[in-house]
């Protein structure tokens, strides 16, 4: 399933209409991740990546991930609408390939230091890099939603946030994190960052069915998020990324 982005210099999952599963650098290019230390209103963050990308030498097209937060979750109608707005933009911006989109996104909703907007969080980015002797990599944000068309897809143990049923939404979740990464060629050794989402207690599964599965990745982050998925029917969330550049910039 993995697909070539010439232009943007990485492959990519195809993941569907708003974002791709994931994404890795073609050799002699990185992965540059970029985080926001104020996020900003994500159409003007949109306007910042695009500064920024200038700056550092570099085609619209090297954007390969976006991170967003939201002021609350979405209905699935309300999400595909969202979704409708944000792709026009990579269209505008003719970053997509074959009509398939390359750009990997994270959406969450925090609970604290809730935006009052949809805002842009951060972004990730290739470029040069001759001499990197590794594969950098982005996986998207993905909760306990099985495949499908977004309208009728089910949910793992919808409604069920009892210990029982966040371990089977995190089993679930990792199972397809794992799946991205070997669609990648990777594997969660090379992870540099592991993040999970959610509002609810990990303490009932966090080794077994995290920690004793990401192994070594553990060692540089685990980072838990006190945030909800995009959509108002999930509870759990997660992405991972494997990069050598981490960069925090102010967009206002």
């Amino acid at each position: 399933m993995l697909q070539s982005n010439p232009r943007g210099h990485y492959h990519f999952l195809p993941g569907g209409y708003p974002y791709s599963s994931g994404v890795i650098a073609d050799p002699g290019y990185e992965i540059i991740h970029v985080t926001f230390t104020r996020p900003c209103p994500w159409r003007d963050g949109f306007e910042f990546v695009d500064d920024h990308l200038s700056k550092a030498g570099v085609d619209r097209q090297a954007l390969c991930g976006v991170e967003l937060r939201s002021p609350q979750p979405f209905t699935r109608a309300g999400f595909i609408e969202f979704n409708q707005a944000y792709r026009q933009v990579l269209e505008e911006w003719d970053v997509l390939v074959n009509g398939e989109n390359p750009v990997a996104r994270t959406n969450v909703v925090p609970a604290w230091s809730t935006p009052s907007e949809e805002v842009m969080f951060g972004f990730s980015y290739t470029r040069s890099a001759p001499l990197l002797d590794r594969r950098t990599f982005v996986v998207a944000g993905g909760g306990e939603l099985r495949g499908g068309e977004l309208l009728e897809a089910p949910v793992i143990r919808p409604g069920d946030t009892s210990p029982d049923g966040l371990r089977e939404k995190a089993q679930y979740v990792m199972k397809a994190m794992t799946r991205r990464l070997e669609g990648l060629g990777v594997s969660w050794s090379a992870a540099t960052v592991t993040e999970i989402y959610t509002v609810h207690p990990l303490d009932s599964f966090v080794e077994d069915v995290i920690l004793d599965q990401i192994g070594p990745a553990a060692l540089h982050s685990l980072r838990w998020y006190h945030a909800r998925p995009p959509i108002d029917e999930l509870a759990y969330e997660m992405d991972v990324r494997g990069v050598r550049t981490e960069l925090y910039l102010d967009a206002q």
